[in-house]
């Protein structure tokens, strides 16, 4: 049984393929990157993480690279208390998908906006990049979302991705609520 001073947070880390989601979210769990890459179909992570001295134990959802033709569907949405959206800086494409999936999101769960982080990854790849940071961080604005840009392969940020996510989350959820869901978060009919 979990301490009653630890929340329970689920995380879902959504993006194009070969963005870098699954080298993240390896970097924040087991402190090393993956050099090759491996398709990934799903996988979930468990990691404790003290966030303003409260421990919030988080399962983080690796889902596989989406594109416009995904289906996102409840398990995508139903308890889920944050979203880390990842583009690669490399990509213009990727970064264009981020946009795709954000508004299915929004569209699937029925509500104005979400607690996310939108994450530019493999930032060690200046001499490739096709999206620029001030681009990111104005579209990051436009949703009261968190921006960060990030290089699993350096380890620059990766932790603050999680961080950002997690105060995104706290910034929506109401105190009397902070071990729940949001009641109206989805609705599945």
């Amino acid at each position: 049984m979990a301490a009653s001073s630890t929340r329970k947070r689920k995380i879902v880390v959504l993006g194009s393929r070969s963005v870098g989601k699954s080298s993240l979210v390896i970097q924040f769990i087991e402190n090393h990157f993956v050099e090759a890459y491996h398709p990934t179909i799903e996988n979930t992570f468990s990691k404790a993480v003290v966030y303003k001295g409260v421990e919030y134990d988080c399962d983080i959802v690796d889902t596989a690279g989406q594109d416009e033709y995904s289906i996102l569907n409840s398990k995508h949405a139903i308890g889920v208390h944050g979203y880390v959206f990842v583009y690669s800086i490399a990509s213009r494409r990727s970064f264009d998908m981020v946009k795709i999936i954000y508004d299915k999101i929004i569209d699937f769960c029925g509500k104005n906006e979400i607690p996310c982080v939108i994450v530019g990854a493999k930032c060690d790849l200046q001499s490739s990049r096709q999206v620029q940071p001030e681009e990111a961080e104005e579209f990051a604005k436009t949703k009261q979302a968190a921006w960060v840009e990030t290089s699993a392969k350096n380890n620059i940020n990766v932790g603050r991705v999680f961080e950002l996510c997690l105060a995104e989350i706290e910034k929506s959820s109401p105190h009397n609520q902070a071990n729940q869901p949001q009641p109206n978060r989805c609705i599945t009919m």
